[in-house]
């Protein structure tokens, strides 16, 4: 089955103001869907960054894949390092670590490995999962995701109040908290840091346990503290957190932290491309990673990072970011296949109010999504959804993700310098 055509979608969808230690982003996200077109007249389903600069690697890479066999994945990499060389170009945000021409690389393999992974298990009649091994659970847990946020972006009076409300101290994280157990039966939560003093974190996190005392509980500052201050607060929640994530920058930071507190350390911000994995292991920085096939280079390198976790007896989670239910599914089938996924995954899908795909496939139920068993991905585009989102896109005033920006339209003084505390 050979590639005919490939239509690149940009589209902006409404998000809440989920703040983060660079500020807050604009009030939509960003994404990109790929359709591939076969000569067989099936069509493969992908979906990744929608940033400009992840865009324009796209458009390079899209026409030269005409004739592609979509089991050729070596191939499909082969085509993307001769077409962006080797010097890429960065195009990832400071949320998942550095920039690198390897990451550049690998978030675009990623953004058309999917679409041939959906083909495959069309052509077949089977599900990814099939594809990767089988599952070895019916359903993937994910986690809880809470944020520090205010009711509604500002200066937008136009833009509508979100259904979470304000969450910007310890009682508003455990309403949005109790939100998020009982309207979708998360068993574990996690909570993105880097907003507050460190110690006022800490604080909500100890709400949290007093709220939810069998949950585990998980706190992500996005290396927003100093070592000093991450030992700190790693001594203060000793015996609380599940696992403590990128409290502090650099993989020697990690291990400094590592080495004087209790819980493990998890990351996706030291630790995000296969170069990174021997200096983490030969000082023990992090005990956790967190996957992404977004920017790890799809679903073959992620069973190949979650082999060697197993071989270094790292634990192993997924990262997410502001995705669509085509990432859902993706990261679903992923997960249900990959025996060494230690814990629950991450997601940000119940900020979601617009979506791309059809309803019906994908549902949590106990914190937890059904693997599909349709074939390939096992979801459908909706066509008008997309075009609504893509004509949203082309009147939302931007193309790259921008948390600085808005951040100082609300405080004109933010200093975005990390660590801050």
């Amino acid at each position: 089955m050979k590639i005919t055509d490939v239509n690149l979608t940009p589209i902006a969808m409404k998000d809440p103001p989920l703040r983060n230690i660079h500020g807050v982003h604009q009030p939509y996200a960003l994404r990109t869907v790929l359709q591939v077109h076969t000569d067989e007249g099936l069509t493969g389903l992908g979906e990744t960054y929608g940033d400009l600069a992840i865009l324009n690697a796209l458009r390079k890479v899209a026409p030269r894949l005409t004739g592609l066999d979509v089991l050729d994945l070596n191939g499909l990499e082969r085509i993307i390092r001769e077409t962006l060389g080797a010097s890429a170009g960065p195009a990832t945000h400071g949320l998942v670590g550095e920039a690198s021409d390897e990451k550049t690389i690998s978030t675009v393999l990623s953004a058309f490995e999917i679409p041939c992974w959906d083909l495959q298990g069309k052509a077949l009649g089977r599900p990814v999962v099939d594809l990767l091994g089988g599952k070895v659970r019916d359903a993937v847990p994910y986690s809880g995701y809470l944020f520090f946020k205010p009711a509604a972006h500002t200066p937008l009076p136009d833009y509508p109040t979100d259904a979470w409300g304000e969450a910007m101290d310890a009682e508003g994280i455990v309403a949005q908290a109790r939100a998020m157990v009982d309207g979708w039966g998360f068993k574990s939560l996690k909570l993105k840091g880097g907003v507050l003093p460190p110690q006022d974190e800490a604080d909500a996190i100890l709400a949290l346990r007093d709220e939810f005392p069998n949950h585990p509980l998980r706190l992500d500052p996005n290396a927003g503290w100093t070592v000093e201050s991450s030992i700190a607060v790693g001594k203060k929640l000793d015996g609380v957190l599940e696992y403590l994530e990128d409290p502090t920058g650099g993989i020697d930071g990690m291990a400094a932290v590592a080495r004087s507190v209790s819980m493990p350390l998890a990351t996706n911000m030291c630790v995000t491309e296969f170069a990174h994995v021997k200096p983490a292991v030969l000082v023990d920085a992090v005990q956790v990673i967190l996957s992404d096939h977004h920017f790890w280079g799809g679903l073959r390198r992620s069973r190949e990072l979650a082999g060697i976790c197993r071989t270094f007896g790292i634990g192993l989670s997924m990262h997410s970011n502001s995705h669509l239910g085509i990432s859902l599914a993706a990261m679903t089938h992923l997960a249900g296949a990959t025996p060494e996924l230690t814990y629950d995954c991450d997601t940000h899908y119940p900020y979601l109010v617009e979506d791309v795909v059809q309803k019906g496939v994908l549902s949590f139920k106990d914190g937890a999504v059904k693997v599909p068993d349709g074939p390939g991905l096992g979801v459908e585009l909706d066509l008008d959804a997309l075009a609504r989102l893509a004509e949203q896109y082309e009147k939302c005033g931007f193309d790259t993700r921008d948390d600085i920006t808005p951040m100082r339209a609300v405080q004109p003084d933010w200093d975005p310098v990390i660590p801050r505390w």
